[in-house]
């Protein structure tokens, strides 16, 4: 078993290494430059969506979600518990310049996301018949797709059940265990009936559920990250400047290589900034391609804006970090994200850290229960649903139970399977679409 794993290791640190980093980072700039730079053009605008969504029309064909709905599941899974960790790891291993690399990847890799849910917004109008929505309809219109939406449905199907549900159940797991000294027995058992509850009520329950979901654990981050900021307030000029100086060594940014906008606590490498963010994964393209969007445009600014958002929760978490001047302890992972809340909470921080971890799991969770049905549907032809809840079920009671740095190698060569397929179709699309993406830019 340890040679095994050992092997697929090997394999997985290959395919989300340098080539997948090159490949993203080349198709970043290259879609950055097909779509004229929305992300930076059309920021405010974006902005403005999402505090001012505006109403689908009485007429139009009601699907599951709105688009409003749809930014709010998209946040939720790229908000998961490596943002908390994940940052520290980052700036453990790369210094507080690691932070700043976080941002600047996020601004490249918007790009990615706008043109996958423009896309998938624009597919989805074309089949108005149909709820689903996502790289199963327009990866067949790319050069050798022919048999691209099944393998890329395998792939995401996998990949919600162990990355978006097992994993972060098992992280939930040991923070309440260390929290509450509760036994994982009784953790599993919750999970699994909370889970069941989710999946039987379908797609209204998961989208209800998380509504209320992504908001609180918004909040609830905000306003303990801004209460360490403001405590510190007299560091936080410093701090900045030592960030900024310290993301031009080599050092720093070796550092944000490996956890910059952060997949999990204990491994490292560019695929965690990808699990964080997803920009690229197409699961943020299933979700808008589900809604009743009546304007691709708009839905990709509100699909880039989650990736922006999940990457300035990471800089936050690193700011509050390298302000309570905790990142050279020799910590790393959560324990050193608890160390800089103790400098303001005391006793109370590993709670609230937790806490936040606990909400930040169970978003991803839920929003992750609509990924696995979309997937399962489009393999089943919508049949058969009954084992997929049951699947999904389980898959959280085993993740709570049990260790999963076995599964993680498998879960990153799912996703590195799943980026080359839905980043191929994006650099693709970007070329096909961008004079259209262009001509609307200018016309704001």
């Amino acid at each position: 078993m340890e040679s095994l794993s050992y092997f697929l290791q090997s394999i997985a640190s290959f395919l989300t290494g340098l080539p997948l980093i090159i490949f993203i980072a080349f198709v970043s700039f290259l879609t950055t430059i097909f779509i004229a730079g929305v992300q930076f053009r059309a920021f405010f605008i974006a902005c403005k969506l999402i505090f001012f969504p505006k109403k689908v029309a009485d007429d139009a064909i009601k699907k599951d979600m709105n688009p409003l709905q749809a930014f709010l599941n998209t946040l939720s899974t790229n908000l998961g518990n490596g943002s908390i960790a994940g940052t520290a790891t980052a700036l453990a291993v790369g210094g507080p310049g690691a932070a700043i690399w976080i941002v600047i990847f996020g601004f490249i890799t918007m790009s990615i996301r706008f043109v996958e849910v423009y896309v998938s917004a624009l597919y989805a109008a074309k089949n108005e018949d149909s709820i689903l929505g996502g790289p199963m309809l327009y990866l067949k219109d790319i050069p050798g797709g022919k048999y691209l939406p099944f393998l890329y449905s395998i792939l995401c199907f996998l990949f919600a059940l162990v990355g978006g549900n097992s994993i972060q159940a098992n992280s939930i797991s040991i923070g309440l265990q260390a929290v509450t000294g509760l036994d994982a027995f009784w953790i599993a058992t919750g999970l699994f009936f909370f889970v069941c509850y989710i999946m039987s009520g379908g797609a209204n329950r998961i989208i209800a559920i998380s509504d209320y979901l992504v908001p609180v654990k918004v909040i609830l981050f905000f306003s303990s990250a801004f209460f360490v900021l403001i405590y510190h307030w007299k560091m936080l000029l410093p701090a900045l400047i030592l960030m900024i100086r310290a993301a031009f060594d080599i050092q720093a940014l070796g550092g944000a290589i490996i956890g910059a906008t952060l997949g999990r606590t204990i491994q490292i490498g560019m695929q965690r900034s990808i699990f964080a963010t997803e920009s690229g994964l197409g699961t943020a393209a299933i979700l808008f391609g589900s809604s009743d969007s009546q304007d691709p445009f708009e839905s990709g600014l509100l699909g880039m804006m989650s990736t922006f958002v999940s990457s300035l929760v990471c800089f936050l978490v690193a700011l509050c970090i390298v302000v309570s001047d905790v990142w050279s302890s020799g910590l790393t992972s959560t324990a050193l994200t608890i160390a800089a809340y103790q400098t303001v909470f005391g006793f109370y921080a590993g709670f609230i850290v937790n806490s936040l971890a606990l909400l930040f799991g169970l978003g991803v969770i839920v929003s992750y229960g609509y990924v696995v049905r979309a997937s399962w549907s489009f393999l089943t032809h919508n049949h058969y649903n009954f084992l997929c809840t049951a699947l999904y079920c389980l898959a959280a009671c085993f993740g709570a139970l049990g260790t999963v740095s076995f599964v993680w190698a498998v879960t990153d060569i799912i996703m590195a399977g799943m980026l080359f397929i839905n980043v191929y179709a994006v650099m693709i699309f970007a070329y096909r679409y961008g004079s259209s993406i262009r001509n609307r830019l200018f016309q704001i």
